[in-house]
């Protein structure tokens, strides 16, 4: 094994998803670091969740994505809707009703050609990205991450760097090196989807909108269009409800859609093509967000259930807060897991609000209308925390309003700390 001195950096960010693409843009093309991005995959490749929320819209705009986004001719999405499993439809959430700003329209994308397009931003900014590269371990001296060990084409090689980013996705490889995954044990549920061609659409300003779709009592189907006549399509709901007749995922899918008249009809105009996909461990959390010379972003950090489609935004904005947080360290010269206390409290906060509505979606005798009938006053936080205003926000009133009609989680204390040198934890 031979260090590869050329490779030495100010910033190694592990992963080219959404938060590793953010965190590089902005350390590279705002922040003049030299940031190596080390990415197991050859993009373009598939990746769920192509449902973003109005407030992805601010990350977007710092990178200079948005006017790229605009005209590579994804779907526009303006509102999201819901359906009972009779099939009856509500009345569909208009973001513009809300906002007049330019965050009132998102966009449903393809993350194969979204990926790549934000990979290719950091590249533009002047990160270096190096695709195909497995990160194996990392390096550790005195207690202190100082890179990673990395495997290419069958060769291993030593990087270094001032600071590390795991961006690794669900892979989460320092949390799980580290076993620092908490579960969220009322969240556990799994995911099974696949994708459509030519699947009927509503019409006009709401051939975009996603679509929540409940299977009474047991879990709720997402139905989002996409460019070129594609759906993307998938059922959350408990394990054993899922698997209760076999673990076929055609047949499940199958046989679920009828669950609920709205997909059924929907579906019934399409036809399925491509893979089932299944995934589990669908909501949980880094006992810390970092470590002596690393921090942790996106699902490497944190991954939420997906109902009110959190996943891109946590992972645009945990990147450009982290890039920030590394950018401050470095120029104090002083990479201690302490410098990210401040990161870590505000994201875990922002994350509690989003999860509390989480899990007032997922209680049954719960409903938003329910909320805003008896406390009107409450409405327009309520709707800034479903699209996505989580950031040093403060929605104490909405809980206390929301909590008279449904069961509410305490806050969880891991993810506010870090993890020091000597092995204690540190919080704020």
């Amino acid at each position: 094994m031979v260090r590869d001195l050329r490779n030495d950096v100010d910033v190694l960010v592990i992963g080219a998803g959404p938060a590793g693409a953010t965190a590089a843009t902005v350390l590279a093309g705002e922040k003049g670091k030299r940031v190596l991005v080390l990415e197991k995959e050859h993009f373009p490749r598939y990746h769920v969740g192509e449902s973003l929320i109005p407030h992805c819209w601010d990350t977007l705009d710092r990178l200079g994505m948005v006017e790229r986004l605009d005209e590579a001719g994804f779907q526009v999405k303006q509102s999201v809707q819901f359906a009972s499993p009779c099939g009856e439809l509500s009345t569909p959430f208009y973001f513009s009703k809300h906002t007049d700003h330019p965050r009132a329209k998102t966009w449903q994308v393809d993350r194969k050609t979204f990926d790549t397009m934000m990979m290719e931003r950091a590249r533009e900014a002047g990160a270096e990205v190096r695709e195909g590269v497995k990160v194996i371990d990392f390096l550790e001296e005195d207690g202190v991450v100082v890179g990673v060990l990395a495997e290419e084409n069958g060769e291993r090689y030593e990087v270094r760097a001032k600071m590390t980013m795991d961006a690794s996705g669900r892979d989460a490889l320092f949390q799980r090196k580290k076993k620092w995954r908490k579960r969220d044990p009322k969240l556990d549920k799994i995911a099974i989807w696949t994708l459509y061609k030519g699947a009927k659409r509503d019409e006009g300003i709401d051939e975009g909108a996603t679509t929540i779709a409940y299977v009474q009592g047991k879990g709720w189907f997402w139905n989002i269009p996409l460019k070129d006549d594609i759906v993307s399509t998938g059922i959350v709901a408990e394990r054993d409800y899922l698997y209760r007749e076999g673990r076929d995922l055609a047949e499940i899918y199958a046989r679920e859609i009828q669950e609920n008249k709205w997909v059924e009809e929907h579906l019934s105009e399409g036809e399925q093509f491509g893979e089932y996909w299944v995934t589990g461990e669908y909501s949980y959390r880094a006992e810390h967000c970092a470590a002596d010379g690393l921090v942790l972003i996106g699902d490497a950090f944190a991954f939420l259930d997906p109902v009110f489609s959190s996943g891109v935004y946590l992972a645009l904005t945990t990147g450009s807060m982290g890039a920030d947080a590394v950018s401050a360290a470095l120029e104090k010269d002083d990479v201690g897991a302490e410098q990210f206390l401040d990161y870590g409290k505000r994201v875990c906060r922002g994350i509690e609000w989003m999860r509390k509505l989480v899990y007032a979606f997922y209680d049954e005798n719960f409903s938003f209308a329910d909320v805003v009938q008896k406390y009107a006053e409450v409405r327009r936080d309520l709707t800034d925390c479903l699209i996505g205003d989580l950031i040093d926000r403060d929605y104490d009133t909405l809980f206390e309003r929301v909590g008279e009609f449904a069961e509410l989680p305490e806050d969880l204390d891991h993810g506010k700390t870090v993890k020091d040198s000597v092995g204690s934890a540190s919080s704020v």
